[in-house]
């Protein structure tokens, strides 16, 4: 059995991670909730949807606080959002759960790999290039 310790656990760590580097929860929840505490990809998915509402809310709040949020992008973005998650849990339902946990985790190795590629591709800020001169 799940116990509640185990779940406060994962939405401190999930919701820090989340906030922290401006990720959305679910890369974070839904692995954990499917293989830390074996629930079905389905559930999991629905469940972390819940749990991000607050974490979001949460952690937007910090950021309009310092003015780094730009809203004449987030509220397009929102728009669009709303009826993509609106279709996006239709055809979840529909879906295989096994295809889904699939294309979860493909999704998360083609961001990896992005991120991975930006991240070499990047030119280096000044810190690094007065931490290699240092050196």
């Amino acid at each position: 059995m799940i116990t509640v310790v185990a779940l406060i656990i994962v939405g401190l760590f999930a919701g820090a991670l989340a906030s922290s580097l401006g990720i959305g929860g679910g890369v974070v929840f839904v692995p954990v909730l499917v293989v830390g505490l074996a629930l079905d990809q389905a559930v999991a998915q629905g469940t972390s949807l819940a749990v991000i509402v607050p974490t979001a809310v949460i952690g937007t709040y910090g950021h309009v606080r310092y003015s780094r949020v730009d809203w004449s992008v987030a509220m397009p973005v929102a728009a669009g959002g709303i009826v993509g998650a609106a279709i996006g849990a239709q055809v979840a339902l529909a879906a295989d759960p096994l295809l889904l946990r699939r294309l979860f985790a493909g999704l998360l190795v083609v961001l990896a790999a992005r991120l991975i590629r930006r991240q070499r591709a990047a030119p280096a800020s000044a810190e690094d290039l007065r931490y290699q001169s240092e050196r």
